[in-house]
């Protein structure tokens, strides 16, 4: 299945008008505020749970007015539901793009039927059997080899099915089981299996192996690395067949759809929990893909997960394009990395439980967005991708956030925070200055959020440093900040599953809208492909064979040569 051809973004009448504005565009936030009241909350928006301020971003009336006109002109509503639909708009892999089919509400009317599947039978399907499975592991029915109940959950897997589980275990941390722990392999490096396996009881350790092919190089290789561990640290190193067979299958399970492969590994078919080809890894999250975590916070937390997510799709879905808070902070991004020059985007969540968010973002958003010829193999007419990074503040003020403020670079930031904290505490005793005795730190913390979105679209004159009592100019110009600095701001209640939920398929949705405009196929990744695929051609010659060697490039050779000088070989 093929589709039409995107439009050309730069044709549209409002992309125009934008590189008209942008010619000599030069913000004012201070004056923008001071003389429209009502600017925070004409830009203030509420998508579910998720409040989002987009007032100190770099725009005003006429700029939204032209960037909505982009995403009428670009069809992102009509994409939007094509892709509800079940329609292929991955069009290199002729597939329907369905994530949001996974956090459909059991029953809902009419089925969703694609490609002659029952698409919702088929996920509620797997869903009751993940949370069978996990709740026999939460229980202790479940137990391994020699009758202990599982402690420890370990998830082999890469990209999709290590980011999103690893991201969400740690978001969620305080709704894990007591008792309960996972623990996260994605590197190839061995250092990373060795230690998150150095410590752990084989007795209580539970694998589970993702790999929708059962092919992955990497997931494959520390998965062989883990059944041999298991073997070795339950003394079965020399046992029968039949020993072995029977440890693996019970320490074990799989998230794959290729049930042979998985068989001849030593895994019970029963025990395999598929997803579909619909589905990419970076959207798989809330598919089997979170098995682990659904051990973890059981399934009553993992249906609020889901359902987050769903109400963000409908927010999306039902919401007209003027209030669609992805479809606004998507066109936004198109803004700052098309007409002012933006080439990353900070991501800055101040609750700690989101260190991982960051990470996840990467994947999300630039293995989706990072291409350079649109659906329908044609250049792109634009830039296109932003590099997403980040960490939780405050660390990050004490980092990085020197460049966001007074560097010469545009990097928009969005500001993540909840209003209740997981683990509240106060500062009984305080420094009698700055903190006060009894000081509610999660309050002191947001401070923090509230003056760094302050600090950064409004900055500080040298009038106002001069009026402090700086007499050296030079001090003086250290001392400025130009302000006028875009950042989003999103508060929630607080971190529950289902605000999780809500914030990914934000994100999503944000990636979608770019994409769209942009004309690009945001559900495919082959830019990953050519490097696995020499990896494995180069592998003889990294093991020492001497015609693999010499058939490679002069810097790939001597690199390689240095390599064996160094390990000795």
């Amino acid at each position: 299945m093929t589709e039409s051809a995107p439009v050309d973004p730069t044709s549209t009448d409002g992309w125009k008008k934008l590189a008209g504005i942008a010619d000599g565009f030069t913000p004012d936030l201070r004056g923008w505020f001071d003389s429209d009241p009502g600017r925070a909350e004409r830009y203030t928006f509420q998508a579910a749970d998720l409040t989002v301020d987009l007032s100190k971003g770099l725009v005003d009336d006429e700029i939204l007015s032209a960037l909505l006109q982009v995403a009428k002109d670009t069809g992102v509503a009509e994409r939007f539901e094509a892709m509800l639909a079940g329609e292929h708009i991955n069009v290199t892999e002729d597939r329907a793009v369905l994530h949001t089919a996974l956090r459909r509400p059991r029953g809902t009317e009419p089925a969703l039927v694609v490609d002659g599947q029952d698409v919702d039978a088929d996920v509620h399907a797997t869903l009751d059997k993940v949370y069978a499975f996990a709740e026999q592991v939460r229980d202790g029915s479940w137990t391994g080899v020699t009758g202990k109940r599982i402690e420890t959950v370990v998830n082999i897997g890469i990209g999709g099915s290590d980011l999103g589980p690893v991201m969400v275990y740690e978001a969620l941390k305080p709704y894990v089981q007591e008792g309960l722990e996972a623990r996260f392999v994605s590197n190839i490096d061995p250092a990373d299996i060795y230690e998150k396996t150095v410590d752990l009881d084989p007795e209580t350790t539970l694998f589970i192996v993702a790999s929708k092919t059962f092919g992955t190089l990497e997931t494959l290789t520390n998965a062989r690395l883990a059944r041999q561990w298991l073997w070795e640290r339950l003394g079965l190193t020399d046992a029968s067949d039949d020993e072995k067979s029977n440890a693996v299958a019970k320490h074990f399970v799989a998230v794959s759809t290729a049930l042979d492969k998985v068989a001849a590994f030593g895994i019970d078919p029963e025990n395999a929990f598929g997803f579909w080809d619909w589905v990419g890894g970076r959207y798989s999250v809330d598919s089997a893909i979170g098995t682990s975590v659904v051990i973890a916070i059981g399934k009553e937390n993992w249906e609020q997960f889901l359902a987050g997510f769903h109400a963000v799709d409908e927010h999306v879905r039902t919401t007209p394009l003027e209030q669609n808070v992805p479809v606004l902070m998507g066109l936004l991004n198109v803004w700052y990395t098309n007409f002012l020059g933006a080439q990353s985007h900070a991501v800055l969540p101040y609750t700690q439980y989101l260190h991982r968010f960051a990470a996840y973002l990467q994947q999300l958003t630039m293995e989706s967005n990072g291409k350079r010829v649109r659906w329908d193999g044609s250049p792109v007419t634009t830039d296109t991708g932003e590099v997403f990074w980040g960490e939780p503040g405050t660390n990050g003020q004490h980092a990085f956030y020197q460049l966001i403020h007074q560097g010469t670079r545009l990097i928009p930031a969005d500001f993540i925070t909840v209003a209740k904290p997981a683990r509240p505490l106060k500062d009984e005793s305080g420094d009698g200055k700055a903190v006060q005795p009894g000081q509610d730190v999660h309050a002191l913390f947001l401070a923090n959020f509230f003056a760094q979105t302050k600090a950064l679209a409004f900055g500080k004159t040298a009038d106002e440093v001069r009026a402090e009592g700086t007499t050296d100019e030079g001090i003086v110009a250290a001392r400025t900040f130009t302000g006028n600095k875009p950042s989003t701001s999103i508060l929630a209640p607080e971190l529950t599953p289902s605000v999780l939920g809500q914030l990914i398929a934000l994100y999503e949705h944000i990636v979608f809208t770019e994409g769209t405009i942009w004309g690009i196929d945001s559900f495919d990744q082959w830019g990953v492909e050519l490097g696995k695929q020499l990896a494995l051609q180069i592998a003889p010659a990294v093991d020492g064979d001497q015609d693999a060697l010499a058939s490679q490039d002069s810097s790939t050779k001597a690199l390689i040569a240095k390599y064996l000088e160094l390990r000795g070989e």
